[in-house]
């Protein structure tokens, strides 16, 4: 039966529970050699960060943004990136391209704009116009639609235009 209410009796014997201090953390007068400041590292991180689409998902929307996207699954919508954009083994995309270099080894339904490169892939497919700085093909991809490469704007929007008015005349 327990009592309450009582006073503990004294026993000298039992020392009282008494915390230890905690020591002062150590200060550093100089930062290790092999430390990077975080803002550095931040820029550094910014410039490589990739965004994946897995290959068990399935999106319906728009991707804008300046870093790299890979895409594993299925996307329907436009892509718009400054970083690079790759089309994996069995994803399909369905949509408008632009990005600075485009891999392709999936399939893409929609036209690719204004790449500085793109790569056609083994197995890969592209149904759509493609306008790029350059062009590599493998053996076994396939393509559908107009292909421009090899032009920078000022020579493509002087040919078009000598082309249109060739069509005129004629």
């Amino acid at each position: 039966m327990a009592i309450f209410n009582q006073q503990p009796s004294a026993k000298k014997d039992a020392p009282s529970f008494v915390p230890e201090p905690v020591p002062a953390a150590p200060k550093e007068t100089a930062p290790a050699v092999d430390y990077v400041p975080a803002p550095a590292y931040r820029a550094e991180r910014s410039e490589t960060k990739e965004s994946l689409i897995a290959s068990d998902i399935t999106i319906e929307g728009k991707i804008e943004g300046s870093g790299h996207v890979r895409i594993a699954g299925r996307f329907k919508g436009d892509v718009n990136v400054q970083g690079d954009l790759s089309i994996e083994k069995d994803a399909k995309v369905a949509g408008g391209v632009r990005a600075k270099k485009v891999t392709l080894a999936g399939e893409l339904e929609g036209n690719i704009d204004a790449a500085a490169q793109v790569e056609l892939l083994q197995g890969g497919v592209l149904v759509g116009d493609l306008k790029a700085g350059s062009l590599t093909v493998a053996a076994g991809s396939r393509m559908r639609g107009q292909v421009e490469f090899g032009w920078d704007d000022k020579h493509a929007s002087k040919a078009g235009r000598n082309g249109a008015e060739n069509g005129a005349a004629s």
